[in-house]
């Protein structure tokens, strides 16, 4: 007759702490289903046009890429013509005026954040609204603005040679599907720098003034803070770039968490167990695979509800798949294709959440700008566009079709994966 074995101590805590990560996975999937079901169907995101283009100004932050700055300057719309580009080093752009930002500027911002406070102090600007663009980012199908305080554009990273990134990216792209439901948030749990407009005199009320290495996030947090700021955001899918490599894609992340957590006392009380419990499940998404895979920890586990509580991460793990099945749909990939996207979600997850449970353990202090591909490369790596396409682009209308896209080098074999 066999004898259960009594659970050991070390099974006992490995299986508390890893059921209290599923619960708090439990929590953050409920809060992103709400989102996604109830707050967004709340906001249609067509909200009319009421600012034309000739209203906006354009500021593109850079360092010194000259190549990658050319290719966003050229894709801004024609009708804008007050384009600047902020950056830490003399360049030649066509069609954009170029700021360097001067050694002896001196402000509790650093970086990027520096830069943006400068150019809010020393720019003229006499539109409405002020669009920040990132170096790389490609404005699309804009024609104009909602009447807010803050608009979003949403992004669509394009692929620029490494495919496991890219699935990363699409992956990412199908989780802030839950965007849409921010403008009924009074604090937006994020945002995204590379395409975002703000009205001119809410920034020169609120500035860039402060330590931070996502300054898009912490500036709309203060202005959510000082009152009444009105958020929209807006379905242009603008393309900014994937990272060119896994290595550069956990930095990224890193970074984006090391922030996270440096700017989260900025909310309220009242908003800071959901954004805590959303940094957790980030870094440990993957034990929700350890648990569907609840064999592995029964050898340490023995005489522990391991298999039922395997069976409920196997529920909560679909939602890792809908989330890819999201970002799929974002980017209009063709259902052909989506089993190959669908088969590496588990390796996606862990990749994408490295980043995040670097940042936590090791967070960054300074920033540092993920490597950007010059606009040719990614028009020699992506066969839906040939050369000069960038060039040529006009901000009104859409890039590329990424239906054709995934099948980019992997399809033909001619460079290997990351």
């Amino acid at each position: 007759m066999n004898v259960p074995t009594p659970p050991t101590i070390l099974s006992v805590v490995l299986f508390l702490v890893l059921g209290v990560v599923l619960v708090l996975y439990g929590l953050s999937t409920l809060w992103w289903l709400y989102e996604v079901l109830v707050l967004s169907r709340r906001h249609s995101g067509d909200d009319p046009i009421e600012w034309g283009l000739e209203d906006v100004q354009v500021r593109v932050l850079t360092v010194d890429d000259e190549g990658v700055v050319q290719g966003t300057v050229d894709a801004v719309p024609a009708a804008i013509d007050d384009i600047h580009v902020i950056a830490e080093a003399p360049m030649d752009i066509d069609g954009a005026t170029v700021h360097v930002v001067p050694e002896g500027f001196d402000c509790d911002a650093t970086n990027k954040g520096r830069a943006l406070e400068w150019a809010s102090q020393s720019l003229a600007c006499e539109t409405e609204y002020i669009l920040y663009l990132d170096e790389d980012t490609i404005v699309t199908e804009f024609a104009g603005l909602p009447d807010a305080d803050i608009v979003q554009f949403t992004e669509l990273p394009i692929y620029t040679g490494s495919w496991l990134a890219y699935c990363c990216e699409v992956f990412r792209v199908g989780y802030q599907l839950e965007q849409f439901a921010f403008p009924q948030l009074r604090y937006p749990l994020y945002a995204w720098g590379g395409g975002i407009a703000i009205r001119r005199d809410l920034e020169e009320r609120i500035g860039w003034d402060v330590g931070t290495v996502t300054e898009d996030t912490n500036f709309v947090w203060r202005a959510a803070c000082d009152g009444d700021c009105s958020f929209r955001v807006a379905d242009a899918r603008f393309r900014n770039q994937a990272p060119p490599s896994v290595s550069a894609m956990v930095r990224q992340r890193r970074r984006w968490i090391s922030s996270s957590l440096q700017d989260g006392g900025i909310l309220p009380l009242s908003y800071r167990p959901l954004y805590g419990t959303r940094i957790v499940v980030w870094a440990c998404s993957p034990l929700v695979l350890a648990w569907i895979l609840g064999g592995f920890f029964e050898p340490v586990a023995a005489g522990l509800p391991v298999r039922a509580v395997g069976g409920i991460s196997a529920v909560l793990g679909l939602v890792l798949v809908v989330f890819m099945w999201c970002g799929l749909r974002a980017y209009r990939i063709e259902p052909r294709l989506w089993p190959a996207f669908l088969l590496v979600t588990p390796l996606a997850v862990v990749l994408h959440a490295t980043g995040a449970a670097w940042g936590i353990v090791s967070p960054v202090s300074e920033f540092r700008v993920t490597e950007k591909v010059p606009p040719e490369g990614v028009e020699v790596v992506n066969p839906a566009l040939e050369r000069g396409d960038i060039r040529n682009h006009d901000g009104t209308e859409l890039l590329v079709d990424d239906a054709d896209q995934e099948t980019t080098e992997r399809e033909e074999k001619a460079q290997p994966l990351d």
